[in-house]
């Protein structure tokens, strides 16, 4: 596999909510130390540890997201958008899941294709998604100091 390009974090990933955009950092380095390490001719130990880590450290920021939804009222006041939020959320983990249970099965998904899947993912749902997220909190947070 050709090393894929390595995402590169700038404002414009920048939602403004802190805590959020510190784990955004680090999933942009693990995606970029995953994409490394596949390029490498990763072996089933490889995709299994790279799955693993990504899994489990995701899974973490999205209940840091979700924790934030509940505290701020967003599950309440956009319902709709909380709902496809969280939905957005256990699609990741189950394209996750499924990768993890075909390696089990002694089946790779090509690097090229995992990596894609998972740059495209993560750009997109901060984009298009935690920005939304972000400004609702960023805008109860100007309403209500020292709450967050």
């Amino acid at each position: 596999m050709d090393k894929p390009a390595p995402l590169v974090w700038n404002d414009s990933l920048i939602t403004g909510v802190p805590e959020i955009d510190a784990q955004h950092q680090i999933l942009v380095h693990t995606l970029n130390e995953a994409g490394d390490r596949l390029s490498r001719g990763a072996s089933v130990e490889d995709y299994e540890a790279i799955s693993r880590e990504l899994l489990s450290y995701a899974l973490y920021h999205f209940e840091t997201e979700e924790a934030l939804m509940q505290e701020y009222g967003y599950e309440h006041s956009e319902a709709h958008d909380a709902h496809r939020h969280q939905a957005e959320h256990r699609g990741f983990t189950q394209q996750v899941i499924a990768v993890r249970e075909q390696l089990k099965a002694g089946i790779l998904t090509p690097p090229e294709s995992l990596m894609a899947f998972l740059n495209d993912w993560l750009l997109r749902h901060i984009m298009l998604t935690d920005k939304r997220l972000a400004a609702f909190i960023l805008a109860r947070r100007s309403r209500a100091p020292g709450i967050g």
